[in-house]
């Protein structure tokens, strides 16, 4: 393993940078209206459950591929595929032997391809909303959402459509968030997610308090925790399978980027457990923040997209009528509170395409980082566009970024994650797998094939089912 890559200096940072990637407004964003749709604590136990059965091994598949080469996605997955066909063909090495190495390889390869693909498709059209957020954190300082319902609506609907304002802050995004991944993996990612994770945290409970103290909050508390059975079908099993999904950033190759980061003694399951456990705890703020504040005025948040933008602006004004100055500070607080999770994933995000660029081009890693950089401004500048601002951009009446979102959501991320539990669960040696999850044998010995068994057979039926749920095929 080259040092010159770097390494993740502590376990902490370990923890809080990749658990960074998977924090993000999907736990702050869309967590919370998927419970609100999908009946509250009764998605969040089949969550719970999605998360131990699919996000957890799936994670650790992906840890596996990515530490045991220590190098980008595309050339990690051809390693190990390729170490893998030979430790199978022992003695033979044929002219078969020698294609069907090859072919194993380039098949590899393919898989953390898609990931960068797919990563930096997700970056540009996520940074066009983290922008919002940006203009929302400005528009809270300067008290401009403090109309009503219809005030707000036309607010969003006047922001998201225009020309300039949305493209500057997309632009101020990926500016910043290469101005991080540029300096590298320790002066850069580490450093930054050791501030903002805690920073995050913090903000957070500062906001969950403030929504747990308003009158009738107790509703909202209860519907997050409170499980009606009858709730329960397959619908929202499939639902809570691909929030479970995404939330963890599987199948982006985000997991097996930063794991080529990882030292020879990081503990891989139990990596995976923390940061999974880290990432359900926000979520579940994140819904004591917003259910309790909604409740208590009457609003139930399961309005979707808009949640943020449109219905909770209106929530906190009304809830915190009587102190306008702790009403104007927690929104405050929740859009820095988003800026900051949007800016935790989209680092992540941006690593991908870099580390690929740096070690496949052989290219410093600023040039690397200016290279993935300007890939996501393209795809962030016609993603805000087709908005309303060029309507030629759009696809059948759907803006672009709609277009991205879904052909990521639904057909790149469960591709590349079922693809991923196949190689690592069925065509990788048992003996590699091992000996990665269990650090040469040194532990987790006893878990190990209860791991492989949810490789093998629960994860890629679970991901093909969040396939054809995606693309309505179920």
């Amino acid at each position: 393993m080259s040092q010159s890559r770097g390494l993740f200096h502590t376990k902490m940072g370990i923890i809080l940078a990749t658990a960074g990637s998977a924090v993000g407004l999907g736990n702050i964003w869309r967590f919370p209206y998927m419970t609100g749709q999908n009946g509250g604590a009764a998605f969040l136990m089949v969550y719970f459950l999605c998360v131990l059965l699919l996000g957890i091994p799936g994670m650790i598949s992906e840890f596996i591929v990515g530490r045991h080469s220590s190098v980008n996605a595309a050339r990690a997955y051809s390693r190990i595929a390729e170490e893998g066909v030979r430790q199978r063909l022992g003695s033979h090495k044929g002219r078969r032997a020698q294609r069907l190495v090859a072919f194993s390889k380039r098949g590899a390869a393919f898989i953390g391809i898609l990931g960068v693909i797919t990563s930096t498709i997700i970056l540009g059209f996520y940074a066009v909303v983290a922008g919002w957020c940006l203009q929302y954190l400005y528009a809270a300082i300067a008290q401009q959402l403090n109309g009503d319902n219809n005030y707000v609506t036309a607010y969003f609907n006047e922001f998201s459509t225009s020309m300039v304002r949305p493209l500057v802050w997309t632009v101020v995004f990926i500016l910043l968030t290469h101005f991080v991944v540029s300096r590298g993996v320790r002066r850069g990612i580490e450093r930054v997610s050791n501030i903002l994770m805690p920073l995050l945290f913090a903000l957070l409970l500062v906001l969950v308090v403030c929504s747990c103290a308003l009158p009738a909050s107790g509703s909202g508390i209860a519907f997050l925790f409170r499980p009606d059975f009858s709730k329960i079908d397959a619908n929202l099993f499939l639902e809570a399978l691909g929030q479970a999904f995404f939330s963890l950033s599987l199948g982006t190759a985000c997991l097996c980027t930063y794991a080529s980061y990882f030292g020879k003694k990081t503990r891989l399951a139990t990596s995976a457990f923390q940061i999974a456990l880290l990432d359900t705890l926000i979520a579940i703020l994140a819904g004591l923040m917003i259910f309790p504040a909604a409740f208590s005025v009457g609003v139930t948040p399961d309005a979707g997209p808009s949640l943020i933008f449109i219905t909770l602006p209106g929530v906190f004004r009304q809830a915190f009528a009587s102190l306008p100055l702790l009403g104007w500070l927690v929104s405050v607080f929740l859009y820095a509170l988003l800026a900051m999770a949007a800016l935790t994933s989209t680092i992540s995000m941006h690593e991908i395409g870099t580390a690929f660029f740096h070690e496949e081009l052989h290219i410093s890693r600023r040039r690397a980082a200016t290279i993935e950089t300007l890939l996501c401004l393209i795809v962030g500048v016609l993603s805000t566009l087709s908005m309303g601002a060029v309507p030629s951009l759009q696809v059948q009446g759907e803006p672009l970024l709609s277009v991205f979102d879904h052909f990521t959501a639904c057909l790149l991320m469960p591709a590349g994650a079922l693809l991923t539990c196949v190689l690592v669960g069925w065509i990788v040696p048992r003996r590699i797998v091992r000996a990665e999850f269990t650090n040469h044998m040194t532990i987790g010995k006893r878990l190990f094939p209860l791991w492989l068994f949810c490789a093998r057979f629960v994860c890629p039926l679970a991901m093909l089912a969040i396939l054809l749920h995606q693309l309505h095929i179920i």
